[in-house]
């Protein structure tokens, strides 16, 4: 069943329930939003009249979320995130371009797509993008992303995942800590300084096994979350990453980075393009995707894995 539209909150009333929740003060809510304190509380106490609940408590100077505030806050929060990204599709699509929203993972975005993102714009002129990071599935009807790139196995809910390319890892490390530790063969890491991904903790020891290095103790090191830090970490010499190539491509043609033993490792898990379902065909999604995938195909397929 729909609302009747004068049962739905004006945005100015949303504005000022969320800006009073997050200053705790009806008066300091008012200077933000160029209104005087009066004019605050009789939007939430509309509100509030709307709704039939008591959103705020009365602690001393300050006003506190009552428990069903507190429940509120969050949707409205996320309503108002969702027309602000509305007005600024719409602001960067005035002139007549086609906007593209793109969701990435954080590294691969920043060290493999943005480097080759300006092709992309050049055989589709007229288009304007914008790349957030997101590092987990989220829901498409909330997050409206036109498109998203996913590690991982080929589930996301209301999504349709379109296989973009494996992973393969292998070992890398700054030429001075080659120096130090020179190591010719997989047998010479062990005891070795190791970096690690916190959220792929068996990396080394399922490369080492793959040499027969049954049962090393290979977890010893430094720990980072997530894949940009530890290329940091190897170019500073704190030890061995075991890292995508396509993700320190700058790295190895600088020379901050080499290849220490070039065994590669193909990952259990892939990339995926990722378009949201139930939506009509966005042509510019679907280009970006086309695009994508010939970025990986036989030829360049040595600039994603080995």
């Amino acid at each position: 069943m729909k609302l009747n539209r004068s049962m739905i909150p004006d945005l100015s009333v949303l504005q000022a329930f969320e800006c009073a929740a997050r200053h705790g003060n009806f008066t300091l809510a008012g200077a933000e939003l160029n209104l005087t304190q009066s004019a605050v509380s009789r939007q939430i106490r509309a509100l509030e009249d709307q709704l039939g609940v008591s959103l705020f408590e009365r602690i001393r100077q300050r006003v506190v979320l009552s428990p069903a505030g507190q429940a509120l806050l969050p949707e409205v929060i996320q309503v108002l995130g969702q027309t602000e990204e509305m007005v600024l599709r719409a602001m960067a699509a005035a002139d007549g371009k086609k906007a593209l929203s793109v969701a990435t993972l954080p590294t691969f975005g920043a060290r493999w797509l943005m480097r080759r993102l300006p092709a992309f714009l050049e055989r589709h002129p007229g288009t304007v993008v914008n790349v957030a990071s997101r590092s987990e599935p989220f829901d498409f009807a909330v997050d409206r992303f036109d498109v998203a790139i996913h590690y991982g196995q080929p589930n996301w809910a209301r999504g349709n995942c379109t296989y973009l390319c494996s992973e393969t890892i292998l070992p890398v490390a700054s030429p001075a800590l080659m120096t130090r530790w020179p190591a010719q063969a997989p047998s010479d890491f062990v005891g070795a300084p190791l970096l690690h991904l916190a959220t792929r903790p068996k990396l080394w020891s399922e490369w080492l096994e793959m040499d027969g290095q049954q049962g090393v103790n290979a977890f010893h090191g430094s720990r980072f979350d997530q894949f940009n830090m530890i290329i940091e970490a190897a170019v500073a010499g704190m030890g061995f990453a075991l890292l995508p190539r396509y993700l320190i491509e700058e790295e190895l043609q600088s020379g901050k980075l080499s290849i220490v033993i070039a065994r590669t490792m193909t990952t259990d898990q892939n990339y995926y393009v990722v378009l949201p379902e139930g939506k009509g065909l966005n042509p510019t999604a679907s280009a970006f995707q086309t695009w994508l995938i010939e970025q990986v195909l036989p030829g360049e397929a040595a600039k994603v894995g080995a």
